[in-house]
């Protein structure tokens, strides 16, 4: 007998069950725009999220707003899916089930600053970057309480209210005409550079140029983290063959690259 569990006014009993078979003929419709095949894969998977969701229910959040979160990954999830990539729905959803689930409860349990205080906040870090640049010491609250000409507690508040996560997407100042300065302009990206981007760009044409096989060795082995052993016994060759796959596949696009 089914437990009846029922949240967001859906009861999880009657939530029809899908075999392996099956799921992969949705996911080939779906991926030929089927609608009424991803629907019902969406429904079928909602226990997924079910299951996810029940170690959050600590965070004394309202369940059915962190079900619904988990249902924003799981659309995500079943939209982006790519049956080639050799791996289990499950295993590819899950990761953006929590991300979706973390995201919501980051956002709720965040606190807003006020404008003022967000203004201030500004005012303080730039004062504090204009004296490190300008002096080998260690830059103190004294020092950019006396630059701003304010109270040291006044700094102190202004530091301590933005020390909690907050989005990049932040208004951080804004100016009398009413222009916002995000906290996403103050900060340099110094790991996605134009130079990284296109080493990226260069590996993954290069990965695309191998054979089906060594890709699906290649994912195995650094995506999901699987052995030698484990990935002679899924594919069905010796771990040598893998180790040397694996080897020539790495030699492969090493050599793309810096053709």
């Amino acid at each position: 007998m089914n437990r009846k569990v029922v949240i967001c006014g859906v009861d999880t009993s009657t939530l029809p069950r899908i075999t392996e078979e099956e799921s992969q003929t949705l996911l080939a419709s779906i991926k030929r725009g089927d609608n009424d095949a991803r629907n019902i894969f969406i429904i079928s998977n909602m226990r997924l999220v079910l299951s996810i969701i029940k170690r959050f229910w600590k965070n004394k959040v309202n369940s059915d707003d962190i079900f619904q979160a988990g249902m924003v990954g799981l659309i995500k999830s079943v939209d982006n899916f790519d049956i080639n990539i050799g791996v289990k729905f499950s295993t590819y959803a899950v990761p953006m089930i929590i991300g979706e689930i973390k995201r919501y409860l980051r956002d709720v349990n965040s606190m807003r600053i006020p404008r003022s205080i967000r203004d201030m906040a500004y005012q303080v870090l730039k004062a504090r970057g204009e004296l490190k640049s300008s002096t080998d010491e260690e830059v103190t609250v004294e020092m950019i309480a006396k630059k701003l000409n304010i109270d040291a507690s006044e700094v102190t508040y202004a530091l301590t209210a933005i020390s909690d996560t907050v989005s990049l997407y932040e208004p951080v100042y804004n100016d009398k005409s009413g222009d916002e300065l995000l906290l996403m302009d103050q900060i340099s990206d110094e790991k996605n550079t134009d130079e990284s981007w296109t080493e990226r760009v260069c590996l993954y044409d290069a990965i695309n140029e191998l054979d089906e096989r060594q890709k699906n060795i290649l994912f195995l082995r650094y995506f999901e983290g699987r052995t030698q052993v484990e990935i002679s016994e899924k594919v069905g060759i010796s771990q040598a063959q893998v180790s040397r796959l694996e080897k020539n596949a790495l030699k492969e696009i090493q050599q793309r690259i810096k053709a």
